[in-house]
Formats: C-alpha cells, sequence, structure tokens
C-alpha cells in the first residue's frame, strides 16, 4: 500500500488549478472531480483511505497501479497536494513545476479575462513562457 503524501502548494484558485490539471495531465474535465466537501481518496487496490480532498483526479485517470491523485483545501485558501510515494515518479517535482506554470498562466488569464483583457502565451525552447497581456485602455 502506498502511503500519501501531502504537498503545500500556492494555489487558491480552484478553476486555474483545474485547467492546470488538464493541461499538464492532458486529463479532460469529466475526468476532473471538484467537490465543495472534501471527498475520500483510493488507494491502487481500490481501498478507501481516510485522506480526503476537493479537487479529485481518480486513480483510473491517472495509471494503471496509481492512487488517486488530489488537492485539498485548506483553512487559508491554499490547495494542498496529495499524491502518492509511487505516483511521486511520474508526478513529482518536474511535473509539479510544470503545473505551477500552467497554474499562473491559467490565474493570470482568467483574472485579466474579468477585466475585459486578453492574455496570450508563447512556449519558448528553453521551457519557460512569454505571455503578452492586450487590451489595456
Amino acid at each position: 500500500m502506498s502511503r500519501f503524501c501531502t504537498v503545500r502548494t500556492e494555489f487558491k484558485d480552484g478553476r486555474a488549478l483545474v485547467d492546470a490539471l488538464m493541461e499538464t495531465g492532458q486529463w479532460e474535465m469529466d475526468q476532473i472531480e471538484i467537490h465543495h466537501q472534501p471527498q475520500h481518496l483510493f488507494g491502487y487496490c481500490g481501498d478507501q483511505r481516510a485522506e480526503k480532498a476537493n479537487i479529485i483526479i481518480r486513480r483510473k485517470h491517472v495509471g494503471k497501479l496509481s492512487n488517486d491523485i488530489a488537492f485539498l483545501k485548506s483553512e487559508d485558501g491554499s490547495y494542498q497536494a496529495i499524491i502518492s510515494d509511487y505516483d511521486k515518479n511520474k508526478y513529482g517535482t518536474q511535473w509539479n513545476q510544470k503545473l505551477k506554470g500552467s497554474y499562473a498562466y491559467h490565474k493570470l488569464r482568467r483574472d485579466q479575462a474579468s477585466k475585459g483583457r486578453s492574455v496570450h502565451r508563447e512556449r519558448l525552447s528553453n521551457g519557460r513562457q512569454r505571455v503578452t497581456i492586450t487590451g489595456y485602455r
């Protein structure tokens, strides 16, 4: 049985986090559960675990021997990532860096759209991204 690890993140916008998850994990919206009340996670054998989360990608969408990948909303409004030791091989530090970059773009895009502005992104060869905001008056 894999142990779930909790990692504190800087993600506070759940919708931007879901957009980033879809981009970095190639999941579809219908594969990501969003819950107001945290729900139980499941291990790779289908066993219910004590851990709960608000944003959940069920194990069947993660990998054959994987556990659920999830994010729990904490008291301060930030999300804590809950990823098993086993799944950290694929969804560890490098993936988390991509998720952070994608989250930053989607958060900015959502914030600027509410102000009537457009955000365009260009991916650079070094893995970074260049973002341009248009629509200032």
